[in-house]
C-alpha cells in the first residue's frame, strides 16, 4: 500500500520489468471512489558516494487516456523500428533476461 498525503491507495496489481541498470514497474492502484489508475515507475540503478541509489521517476495514467497512450506508444515504437531503423531484427530483444539474484544488489527493488 502506497501513502499519499495521508491517504492509503490500495494496490491492484503490479508487474515489474527489469531492464539493465532499469527497472519499470507498472502498478494498478484504486482511488477512494474505487476508481483505478495506472502508475509507470522507472528506477535507475546509480552510485553515489560509492554507494548504490535508486533515482525513480513516476507517470501517472488515469482510465480515460489509456487508449491514446497506448496508441501514442504503439505509434512511436512503429516509427522507430520501420522508419528509424528497418535494419534491425528487434525480436532480438524479445528474450527474457536472467532473473538478478536480490542479494547481487543488496535488496529487492520494492516500492511501497
Amino acid at each position: 500500500m502506497e501513502e499519499n498525503n495521508g491517504n492509503a491507495r490500495e494496490e491492484i496489481f503490479s508487474k515489474k520489468v527489469k531492464a539493465g541498470k532499469r527497472t519499470y514497474f507498472f502498478d494498478v492502484k484504486s482511488t477512494r471512489a474505487n476508481d483505478y489508475y495506472l502508475t509507470i515507475t522507472e528506477s535507475k540503478r546509480k552510485t553515489r558516494d560509492d554507494q548504490f541509489v535508486f533515482e525513480k521517476h513516476k507517470i501517472f495514467l488515469y482510465k480515460e487516456d489509456f487508449g491514446k497512450f497506448v496508441d501514442a506508444l504503439q505509434e512511436a515504437v512503429d516509427h522507430v523500428k520501420n522508419d528509424l531503423m528497418p535494419e534491425i531484427d528487434f525480436s532480438q530483444f524479445d528474450q527474457q533476461p536472467e532473473e538478478v539474484s536480490a542479494n547481487e544488489f543488496g535488496e529487492e527493488l520494492k516500492w511501497e
